[in-house]
């Protein structure tokens, strides 16, 4: 009995291969792992119009036979006859998205190089079309030397026009000579030719997708690019502060009605201050910064759902590449800058061992919401709502500096790791542009929704019980008469400990105090603040006042200076550092995190502080 004969799916990701495969074999289909590795084998039954059946292999996405990860290695090796128990298949189907013809030439050619028998499926047609793109598969079939088939896998077209050009060409392997590969070409060769032969197979473009060809033109330039995406950064900065004082000074004077409403109506006592002094002080206080938080991620959302995000991350490929990294480790960088949670699970994206472990460690140096109350509130107490310029804003370029020096700090340190611990050259890095579209405000309305929702609820969890917590150990023991509150606490003696090291840098007992149940999450150390000064008042005038006129009346300009410094390294965040301890599989390098990123904090809120000073600020 003659073996089944093996026909094999091949392509980039994203091509549209999966559903290919599941509308030629139906349920005739298995799915496993590929022996040793933990890379998924999906092998079908197709029948072809002869009735004769044929093994069908949907082989994981590739970009290039040079391989760089576990997925292309796999599908270098059987293509190749190289994996160990796997059939070498006779027949290779090459799937290409027809709306990114060029990005997905670049492989073909490799694959058509191979001289085997192969068979374009030249997918997703309908999607091509709605971009405004029309082709001409004959072109494609001429410059390309195989057969091309127009396919439309969710709508199950052109299958039995592909199922009949799979058996014509198993047909010719049994009288076909050992094939000679062609001459190998560089990768620069494979765009260019990819390049040239897009442009023929395209006969006809709407004038939309010219347009956004041009505007990729000026987008995606290498000097012109990088601009606009920091003009872009620089408005959402100086945006996050115009737009949102009206509504954070309405969440403030609401937070304020609320605290005067339970003093005038609860007896003086034990429930009184701790709702006035804990919760409402310190709760109220972070949860009046959510207009910057709702502000900040409308823009983050409608770069995402316009695909301006996509190509941002092309700009910073080259950046990233100057410090060992590649664009893959943007995008988790970029989640980072809501949470440094999420980016870092994001990292399980990236291929290469040691740029994922980089991208791991510096995740933590890009500002996450959570530091955005707190810079918000040193800015707002410190720094003149004065304008710079025409119509610049002195406070948002405060925050864009510091959002800048957290990038200039990852970038630093990614480029220092890639040259000691984590030694090694950055990757390569291919992605698809998405189309240009409008955002739907509802989705949009979602997204904000959603991310609003966490901020409140962390303030109604973790804030909420750190601060409680910490007013219970400013509040026991009770002072006695003219001694300060503080002092005879609880809180008052850790206060002292920490402040002992972090007082050369500038830091007050106040602000030493808010470092230890800042660790928690950051957006604590203003809670913190806010609770420590409302036990420390001596009216309850005095506890409804702004913690903002509080810090503008109790620290120097040096001393917040240092601790926005220190902010903006500090890994002031325990959940962050248990996800890298399960990304990493160890303390080892969790630990190495939190030891260097201290060290800068210190350091850098040090060199603000003397500086300052020695400014005369």
């Amino acid at each position: 009995m003659s073996r089944q004969r093996r026909a094999a799916l091949v392509g980039n990701p994203n091509s549209g291969k999966s559903a290919l495969f599941n509308a030629l074999t139906g349920a005739r289909q298995k799915i496993a792992n590929y022996p040793g590795v933990t890379v998924e084998r999906k092998a079908g039954r197709l029948i072809l119009p002869s009735g004769a059946p044929v093994e069908l292999i949907d082989l994981p996405g590739s970009y290039s036979f040079d391989a760089a990860s576990p997925d292309e290695e796999v599908t270098r090796k059987v293509i190749h006859g190289e994996f160990p128990g796997e059939v070498q298949p006779e027949v290779l189907v090459l799937v290409l998205d027809a709306a990114n013809l060029e990005q997905h030439l670049v492989f073909a050619q490799e694959v058509i190089a191979l001289g085997r028998p192969t068979v374009i499926a030249l997918n997703m047609l309908d999607l091509a079309e709605r971009d405004g793109l029309t082709l001409d598969p004959a072109a494609l079939e001429k410059a390309l030397g195989v057969a091309v088939i127009p396919t439309v896998a969710v709508r199950r077209r052109g299958l039995t026009e592909l199922s009949e050009a799979i058996e014509q060409a198993e047909a010719r392997v049994v009288d076909a000579s050992p094939a000679t590969p062609a001459r190998a070409t560089t990768l620069p060769e494979r765009r260019q030719t990819a390049r040239k032969v897009a442009k023929a197979a395209i006969v006809g473009e709407s004038a939309g997708h010219r347009i956004h060809a041009q505007v990729d033109r000026v987008l995606l330039h290498p000097w012109i690019g990088p601009v606009i995406l920091f003009a872009i950064l620089f408005v959402m900065f100086q945006a996050v502060f115009a737009w949102a004082t009206p509504f954070a000074d309405g969440l403030e004077a609401a937070v304020t009605a609320v605290s005067d409403w339970v003093i005038a109506t609860f007896p003086g006592g034990f429930l009184r201050d701790l709702v006035t002094q804990g919760v409402l002080a310190g709760v109220g206080s972070v949860v009046v910064f959510l207009p910057q938080i709702v502000i900040l991620f409308a823009f983050i959302l409608v770069m995402e759902a316009s695909g301006y995000m996509a190509r941002a991350a092309f700009i910073m490929d080259r950046m990233m590449a100057g410090v060992g990294l590649s664009g893959k480790s943007f995008i988790p960088l970029l989640s980072s800058f809501a949470c440094a949670i999420p980016g870092i699970m994001a990292t399980r994206s990236i291929a290469d061992p040691k740029d994922r472990l980089t991208t791991i460690l510096i995740a933590p140096l890009m500002t996450c919401s959570a530091r955005l109350p707190v810079y918000a509130l040193i800015i707002a107490a410190v720094i003149p709502q004065t304008t710079v310029g025409a119509g610049i804003g002195l406070q948002g370029l405060v925050l864009f500096a510091l959002y800048v020096a957290g990038i200039v700090g990852a970038m630093a340190a990614a480029l220092l790791l890639r040259r000691t611990v984590t030694q090694g050259a950055a990757s390569g890095f291919i992605m698809e542009m998405p189309r240009y579209q409008m955002p739907r405000l509802r989705d949009l309305a979602i997204g904000l929704w959603q991310r609003a929702w966490i901020f409140l609820r962390r303030a109604g969890t973790i804030i909420f019980a750190a601060t409680i917590a910490l007013w219970v150990l400013l509040s026991f023991p009770q002072a006695e008469p003219g001694e300060s509150q503080i002092d005879a606490s609880f809180a008052g003696m850790v206060a002292d400990g920490v402040h002992t090291v972090v007082e050369p840098i500038g830091f007050n007992r106040e602000m030493a105090l808010a470092l230890v149940p800042a660790m928690a999450a950051r957006e604590v150390a203003v809670s913190s603040l806010a609770t420590t000064y409302a036990v420390d008042s001596e009216s309850e005038e005095q506890t409804a006042l702004a913690l903002e006129h509080e810090v503008a009346a109790r620290w120097s300009l040096p001393t917040a200076l240092a601790f926005l410094a220190w902010f903006v390294f500090a890994p002031q965040c325990l959940s962050t550092i248990a996800v890298a301890r399960r990304e990493t599989n160890g303390w080892k390098w969790p630990a190495f995190m939190v030891g260097y990123l201290f060290v800068l904090a210190y350091v850098f809120a040090g060199l603000t502080y003397w500086i300052a000073v020695a400014l005369g600020l």
